[in-house]
């Protein structure tokens, strides 16, 4: 996997192996992309979908690396990049009709979280 390019005033966090489809997950993500963290945060905590409690927990995580590894400023910073990838399916089997059997995919997902340092 390609290491991503960062910034001097940029910081990155990733949640690997999130069940739920990369279609579902990238509703959520989308409601944070380009915001300021403190407004993403709001948004995700009384957002209705299960999934972003999660995604809450991965846009802390990029906060924390911003301030503890880099020195940048919480108050300052915003959601440059939220993305969603596939990760691994399980696949099940589900007894049908006439012992026949159909394939059930349960995927997983990685979600991405970039976060950059902006002035006023």
């Amino acid at each position: 996997m390609p290491r991503l390019k960062l910034q001097n005033n940029e910081a990155i966090a990733i949640r690997r192996m999130l069940r739920v489809s990369p279609q579902k997950l990238n509703l959520v993500a989308a409601m944070i992309r380009g915001k300021r963290i403190d407004k993403a945060l709001d948004i995700l905590s009384f957002s209705q979908k299960r999934i972003a409690r999660e995604v809450s927990k991965a846009l802390q995580s990029a906060i924390s690396n911003a301030q503890n590894n880099d020195g940048l400023d919480i108050d300052l910073l915003v959601v440059k990049q939220a993305y969603v990838g596939k990760n691994m399916t399980m696949k099940r089997i589900r007894p049908r009709a006439r012992g026949r059997a159909d394939r059930i995919h349960k995927p997983f997902s990685q979600l991405t979280i970039v976060v950059q340092e902006v002035e006023e």
